[in-house]
């Protein structure tokens, strides 16, 4: 069994995105953060280690990676941006799970398949109002469980209940996460700033 630090030491240490653009509301998971929910979903409720992953708006790979690295059978990454594509591949090659992860340039909108657990960090629709709800459907859709990230507050809290109840499915699990995000784009004045965020651990139905 890997240690967490030892985990979040390797996502640390992988390439980061070297141009996010803001239209995409691209940001690298922070470690800390991408290790704390692998750790959850695969210790606490057993939805990595021999399962089929996808990472939906993969980026650079740290979710899918970490799962790669804590026993997942498969894990398919997908994004739309080829950079993140590119380095999402050479990050699996450093992190020596190349031979069990695969990464896909594909908007979501136009990618289907079925799996055991989704991850992902989608978007939170700040910039592009509706695109977290778009990655929430996609999730839905495929994976019978789904760890999604989103901002934090009771009208998201409510809203994504709802959502989530008219797609078949139920909230098992709500976490509350502080995400330290590194300044990123010109209009950050702070070299970091703390936002609240919810994991969701999300079962579907029948």
């Amino acid at each position: 069994m890997i240690q967490r630090k030892e985990l979040e030491m390797i996502l640390e240490n992988l390439a980061e995105h070297p141009a996010p653009r803001i239209s995409l509301e691209q940001y690298t998971i922070p470690a800390t953060t991408a290790a704390t929910i692998l750790y959850i979903a695969c210790y606490t409720y057993g939805d990595i280690d021999g399962k089929v992953i996808f990472d939906l708006g993969c980026g650079t790979g740290r979710l899918g990676i970490g799962a790669a690295i804590l026993g997942a059978r498969r894990v398919l990454g997908v994004d739309i941006d080829p950079v993140a594509i590119t380095l999402a591949r050479r990050n699996s090659e450093i992190a020596e799970v190349s031979e069990v992860t695969e990464w896909m340039l594909c908007d979501i909108r136009f990618f289907s398949g079925k799996c055991d657990t989704v991850l992902q960090n989608p978007p939170f629709g700040v910039h592009r109002r509706g695109t977290d709800v778009m990655f929430l459907q996609k999730a839905l859709e495929m994976g019978e469980v789904i760890y999604s990230l989103h901002k934090s507050g009771p009208d998201i809290r409510n809203f994504i209940r709802r959502f989530v109840e008219r797609n078949n499915a139920r909230i098992d699990t709500l976490i509350e996460l502080k995400l330290p995000l590194k300044a990123t784009y010109p209009h950050h004045k702070k070299k970091y700033k703390i936002i609240s965020v919810d994991l969701y651990r999300i079962v579907r139905r029948g």
